[in-house]
């Protein structure tokens, strides 16, 4: 009896419809390959428990994936939800004072303009009012100034602000540069104008109905702000025309402008007409530095995370270099963090349990602290820590995680306290605390008193750069700036560490006992105030020993802080369940190469379609494949330029090689069964071969691999794409 094939064996107990997950993945095949035997029929029903009972355990697994899968997706919708509502609140609250300040502004215009009288209805709505006094022509404006190279950052800004102005009664109309094109003109402006205030689908460019609108009801006590989010981007004519027009109506429709200016105050005057201009009645407001925001959202995201999500030093200085080299701009650091969020969800497979590792009081905590230590032992963070219990591990990891974290945002403000008086930015300051290097050699250097046959051999390599980069390094020049404070700055800057403080109370008490000490120095000092001069002379350089301890009494404090303290998120164990470390992950993702991939994809769909028939055959070409994986395969075969010819004759020749395999496999196949199950093969004419090759072609050059035939060489096409 001759073996039966995989192909022969029937599954009489599966219906049509029962399709599970077991069977579609194909992994039936290899269980059966592991089971085969050349015998009879009765070891296929053998052969299909087996792979019933493996289909169910296989299944069991599938189904405990499927669900870390689910909560890992679950926890990175939540973290990011927490990241991006704690990112419009940190900027909402450093444009809450401008916004209050514009928010008074707008209703003193208000009222000012209303103080003229208000018209009736008829005087309103009359086609083209004209007023002849040029001071009552003047249109009440804010220039609103943004101090950032991008316009990008500020779009939510003004969206907030128009969202402010109109929760205090203001209608409210929000108009971007490109309402203000040369291609739309003054109607495109004014259209967009009306459908925001009117609330309502206009097409009729017609300010007269605008006036009709606001002396209906009670719209006519609440004043109309039009901002016009970027002038530096907006056509000057069109703009110049659109403040005229509004000029001629301000009595009959009280509109207050707010121009959001990105380069200089004097920038309406470079834009605008001066004929505009004269119609303007400017006021400044400034919206905070760009350096505040970055500060406000590095503090709120990484330093004190809001959601449980950490990066390492690698991807902290590639962040970094993104934000100083690129564009600069918080959106491209906003989108890196979330990139590297993403990347991180994908990839780590515990971070399913981040929720119940970071939030010790929420119900999922102490289930989860039960169920990853089997898998988290094997991290490589928990190496050094094999000798003690797994349980107590296991129970302490997360408090532990959570109390070092803290310990270590508290000092890492502290030292951005200290040294913001040098403007040092805590984006390079939170890069540097990362850091796992330097915490190792500070906590290094008392063994450099060593002998040198006593110490490490770890500790000698490094011996000589261990205060190099000490000196050198923003921490070090932080710590030695306290040295040089005044003693009122001294005093403002110890307060601050209290207030830090607070609820860490290994660090609070003795910032308190200095603080203490500050204050009897300053009570001192007021005492000699009020002495004669000659006594002052006498006691001023005591005043002044005392002054230089304090201020090294300080440096000595946050120096320890440093050491003690600050122990950066790679060195704790269990730390890769929450921290992003995977640098290359992330710069892929951000930056990209794209036509790389798309050739790669291209060249190795094999590995995507896991067929049997592109498996066996790999990178050579086979008429299974796409036509476009089959053209670009024949592609590598020629250099820069491809005859057209022969190209479509190789293409041509591999697709009617299908035809004749499958009619010669029909006509030797010995299994009648298997004969009636072959379907019969399509007709491939020439006519049908053609359309597919021109459609091929069009999809590489779409894709941007290939540049079509030009005049001088009509014949052939020219690749763009190679160094794979």
């Amino acid at each position: 009896m001759s073996p039966v094939s995989d192909d022969d064996v029937s599954l009489p107990h599966i219906s049509d419809n029962d399709l599970k997950p077991f069977y579609v993945l194909h992994k039936a095949s290899d269980c059966q390959q592991r089971v085969k035997k050349p015998v009879g029929r009765s070891s296929r029903k053998v052969k299909v428990n087996l792979s019933a009972s493996l289909a169910t355990s296989d299944e069991g697994e599938m189904q405990d994936d499927q669900l870390h899968e689910n909560s890992r997706m679950k926890n990175f919708h939540n973290a990011w939800v927490k990241i991006e509502s704690t990112i419009k609140d940190v900027l909402h609250n450093i444009n809450a004072d401008v916004f209050n300040e514009v928010d008074s502004w707008v209703h003193k215009s208000f009222d000012s303009i209303c103080s003229n009288g208000k018209p009736d209805a008829n005087k309103a709505t009359c086609a083209y009012p004209i007023v002849t006094d040029v001071t009552a022509k003047q249109i009440f404006t804010a220039l609103v100034v943004m101090n950032n190279m991008e316009f990008v950052d500020d779009l939510q800004t003004f969206a907030d602000l128009g969202t402010h102005l109109q929760s205090h009664g203001c209608h409210v109309a929000n108009l971007s540069s490109v309402d203000f094109s040369v291609k739309s003109g003054i109607g495109g402006c004014l259209r967009s104008l009306l459908r925001q205030i009117l609330s309502s689908s206009i097409d009729v460019a017609d300010i007269s109905v605008l006036a009709s609108w606001y002396i209906e009801h009670d719209n006519y006590k609440h004043p109309v702000v039009v901002i016009i989010e970027d002038m530096d981007r907006c056509s000057g004519p069109v703009l110049s025309d659109f403040i005229l027009m509004l000029s001629e109506w301000v009595i009959k429709i009280p509109v207050i402008l707010i121009l959001g200016v990105a380069t200089t105050l004097d920038a309406s005057k470079s834009i605008l007409t001066s004929k505009a201009v004269q119609h303007l009645s400017p006021s400044k407001f400034f919206l905070g530095s760009p350096a505040d925001r970055l500060d406000a959202i590095i503090k709120a995201v990484l330093v004190k995370p809001c959601s449980g999500f950490l990066v390492g030093h690698k991807v902290a200085g590639f962040i970094r270099n993104c934000f100083l080299r690129q564009d600069g701009t918080l959106t491209s650091l906003v989108r890196a963090v979330k990139m590297a969020l993403v990347q991180h969800f994908l990839m780590e497979p515990l971070s399913f349990a981040v929720n119940g590792l970071l939030d010790e009081e929420s119900e999922e905590s102490t289930s989860v602290a039960e169920a990853w230590p089997k898998q988290a032992f094997d991290l490589p963070s928990c190496s050094r820590r094999l000798s003690e219990p797994k349980s107590e591990v296991a129970l302490d990891g997360p408090s532990k995680m959570i109390e070092v974290m803290n310990l270590w945002s508290c000092v890492v403000l502290c030292l951005h306290e200290a040294g913001k008086k040098q403007k040092t930015t805590l984006l390079d300051l939170y890069y540097e605390a990362l850091d796992p290097k330097l915490y190792n050699l500070r906590h290094s250097d008392h063994l450099e008193l060593k002998p040198d046959s006593q110490r490490p051999s770890w500790i000698q390599g490094i011996n000589g750069t261990s205060s190099k980069m000490q000196k050198g390094g923003l921490i070090g020049q932080t710590t030695r700036q306290v040295r040089d404070l005044s003693p009122a700055a001294l005093l403002q800057l110890v307060e601050k560490w209290s207030k830090q403080t607070d609820g860490f109370i290994e660090i609070h008490e003795k910032v308190k006992e200095l603080q203490l000490q500050e204050k009897i120095e300053d009570d001192t000092l007021k005492e000699l105030a009020n002495r004669s001069r000659r006594q002052t002379i006498r006691n001023s350089g005591n005043l002044d020993r005392s002054t230089k301890t304090l201020n090294d009494k300080a440096a000595a404090l946050i120096s320890c802080m440093t050491r003690d303290h600050m122990q950066p998120i790679e060195c704790i164990p269990f730390h890769e369940i929450v921290c992003f470390k995977n640098v290359d992950k992330l710069q892929a993702a951000l930056c990209g190469d794209p036509r790389r991939r798309i050739q790669l994809d291209l060249l190795e769909c094999h590995n995507f379609l896991k067929c049997s028939c592109c498996g066996k055959s790999s990178n050579a070409p086979s008429s299974s494949m796409h036509d476009t994986t089959l053209m670009y395969t024949l592609a590598q075969e020629h250099g820069d330029l491809i005859n057209l010819h022969d190209w479509y004759q190789s293409f041509r020749a591999i697709i009617f090689q299908k035809t004749v395999k499958e009619r010669h496999r029909m006509k030797v196949s010995p299994s009648p069964k298997k004969r009636k199950m072959t379907a019969e093969p399509q007709n491939i004419t020439e006519a049908s071969v053609q359309a597919r090759f021109c459609r091929a072609v069009t999809e590489l050059q779409i894709t941007g691999l290939l540049r079509m035939p030009s005049k001088r060489r009509p014949d052939f096409v020219q690749r763009v794409a190679f160094g794979l």
